[in-house]
């Protein structure tokens, strides 16, 4: 098991002269640029150099849900030989940093890779990094009139500090209220490939996971992996009941004060 803040047995790695570097990941790449950017100026308010290396490509994750484990483990060792060193590694994907903490995985027991083991002991989920790394217990900011956040936790952050992380540093913000909704554990249907594998069976997981939310009324959905965002929103929308959403980096950077 990897060596982070994610799982309460292990010790944290530190951010070494709070220098890290940056994994913008593909939704950011292909859908959700703004949350890359958002980190960025997060990170950089906090007074954090961030670092981005342009030949990043994928963590190596929807080969592994696919079970080519072979094309999998290609791009996990490029990924990991592209952060290579000894930085802390941000992402602000549960899911993306998920398949770092198990690299492992993917290692023969005859060949290790050194690189992919550093790399699972170096990578933060960017709200664990800012709540547990850089110890903010509370966001310097506020909304500008009172605001309903519905939360949703993804299965990939499951059984690390990035839920209670999160929620800890919405629930600061000024004028931000975290309202509970039905079933809020519950998946939200999307499970990357299983999208695509059984679409119906994810279809009617998201439509049920979005009674529940949209019974709430809340004026944001939140949350820390994109691609629930883009599963659930994406239902939403087809079914002619939009909601707002955002990611949780995102909403600690546009609640920042603004400066004169």
């Amino acid at each position: 098991m990897a060596a982070n803040s994610q799982f309460d047995s292990e010790s944290p790695v530190r951010p070494a002269g709070k220098r890290v570097l940056l994994m913008g990941t593909c939704l950011c790449d292909a859908f959700y640029d703004d949350v890359a950017k958002a980190t960025v100026e997060v990170l950089e308010h906090l007074g954090v150099d961030v670092g981005f290396p342009e030949n990043q490509t994928c963590c190596g994750q929807p080969a592994f849900n696919s079970g080519d484990w072979n094309a999998s483990r290609k791009v996990a060792r490029h990924c990991a030989a592209v952060f290579g060193g000894d930085l802390p590694v941000v992402v602000p994907s549960g899911s993306c940093a998920a398949m770092n903490f198990h690299g492992n995985l993917l290692q023969f027991e005859e060949h290790p890779d050194a690189a992919v083991d550093s790399l699972a002991r170096r990578t933060w989920e960017v709200m664990d990094f800012l709540a547990n790394g850089l110890g903010m217990t509370k966001w310097p900011g506020s909304f500008e009139k009172p605001t309903r956040i519905a939360f949703h936790r993804s299965c990939h952050s499951r059984g690390t500090k990035s839920g209670e992380a999160t929620l800890e540093l919405l629930r600061s913000i000024g004028n931000a209220e975290v309202i509970p909704f039905g079933q809020d554990e519950q998946c939200c249907g999307f499970g990357g490939t299983f999208s695509v594998t059984f679409p119906h069976i994810s279809g009617r997981m998201g439509s049920l996971k979005l009674d529940h939310l949209l019974d709430a009324k809340p004026d944001i959905l939140v949350s820390g992996d994109m691609s629930c965002l883009m599963h659930l929103t994406g239902l939403a929308r087809t079914q002619g009941r939009p909601v707002e959403h955002l990611h949780a980096i995102q909403v600690l950077r546009n609640t920042l004060p603004i400066k004169a």
